[in-house]
C-alpha cells in the first residue's frame, strides 16, 4: 500500500469523479490537485461558487485517479467537510496558486477524502501489476492486468 500512496504523494494532480447534482446521475469529471496528504487522507480546496462544491454536498461519494509512466492509482471513498483550521492555513499557505487566486484562506472551502478503497495498477511489467486495498476491511488483492486464462 506504501507503494501506492507514495505514488500520490508525487503525483497530486488527479482526475477527480463527482456524480452530477440537481437528480442528474450523470459522473463528472475534473482535474484537481490534492493540496495534502495525511497517510490514507487526502485534503482539497475548491470555492463554494462551483458547481463541484454543490456537487460533494448533495452526494459526497467520489473517486479519483493519479496516472504517470504506466502507473496509476484509484481511489475512492466519500468526502468529508471537517478540516481542522491548522490544515486549512497550512494548504492555503503552500500552494502559491491559491494565493492569487483568493485573499485569504479562509474564503475557500476545503473537504478531505479518506481512503476506502485503492487500486494500484503498474502496465510497466510482463505481466502487469494489480493490487487492491480495500482500508475499510483491511483487506488487500493482488493479481495481474489482463490475465490470460488457458483453455
Amino acid at each position: 500500500m506504501e507503494r501506492a500512496l507514495d505514488f500520490l504523494r508525487k503525483h497530486n494532480e488527479v482526475a477527480f469523479a463527482t456524480v452530477g447534482g440537481e437528480g442528474t446521475p450523470v459522473p463528472k469529471l475534473r482535474i484537481f490537485q490534492v493540496m495534502k496528504q495525511e497517510g490514507t487522507t487526502l485534503y482539497f480546496a475548491t470555492s463554494a461558487r462551483k458547481a463541484v462544491w454543490t456537487e460533494l454536498q448533495q452526494n459526497p461519494n467520489v473517486e479519483l485517479v493519479a496516472y504517470a509512466d504506466n502507473i496509476s492509482v484509484r481511489c475512492a471513498g466519500m468526502v468529508n467537510f471537517h478540516v481542522p483550521d491548522d490544515v486549512k492555513r497550512w494548504i492555503y499557505d503552500h500552494n502559491a496558486v491559491l494565493s492569487r487566486l483568493y485573499e485569504r484562506y479562509d474564503q475557500m472551502e476545503y473537504f478531505a477524502l479518506s481512503i476506502a478503497e485503492m487500486d494500484y495498477y503498474d502496465l510497466s511489467p510482463t505481466p502487469p501489476l494489480f493490487l487492491h486495498f480495500d482500508l475499510m476491511t483491511g483487506e488487500t488483492g493482488k493479481g495481474f492486468v489482463g490475465e490470460r486464462y488457458s483453455k
